[in-house]
C-alpha cells in the first residue's frame, strides 16, 4: 500500500486500487494509476465521458438556472464553439438568448456531426 501515490486532489495517503483506477476514500476522487496523470488532469469530459476540446458543439442535458437572473437555459440548448478553461466551471461559451456564461462539463454532452 505504501507504493501507491497520494491523491492528486487532496494529497491523502489512503488511496486504494479499484480495478485499473486509484480511489481516494476521503474526497472520492478517482484517477488512472498510470504515470501520465498530467494529461488526465487537463482533459475535460462531458456527461457521457467523451473528451471535449476547444471549438466543440455541446447540448445542455438539464435545465440550468442562470444565477442572478430569472432566466433558464433549457434542456436541448445547443452551444457552439465552446472554450475550455480551468476552474469550477470548465466551459466558457455564449448561449443564444442568454449571453456569455460558464458551464460545468457534467451538464453537457458532445454533439457529433
Amino acid at each position: 500500500m505504501s507504493d501507491l501515490p497520494p491523491c492528486p486532489k487532496c494529497q491523502s495517503s489512503y488511496a486504494y486500487e479499484d480495478g485499473s483506477l486509484l480511489v481516494c476514500p476521503e474526497c472520492a476522487h478517482e484517477w488512472s494509476g498510470s504515470a501520465d496523470t498530467s494529461s488526465d488532469a487537463q482533459s475535460v469530459h462531458d456527461a457521457n465521458g467523451n473528451v471535449l476540446q476547444d471549438g466543440d458543439t455541446v447540448t445542455v442535458i438539464k435545465d440550468l438556472k442562470v444565477k442572478g437572473s430569472s432566466s433558464v437555459v433549457k434542456v436541448g440548448t445547443k452551444v457552439k464553439n465552446i472554450r475550455l478553461v480551468d476552474g469550477d466551471h470548465d466551459i466558457d461559451c455564449k448561449i443564444p438568448g442568454v449571453g456569455p456564461m460558464g458551464l460545468k462539463s457534467m451538464f453537457v454532452k458532445k454533439v457529433t456531426d
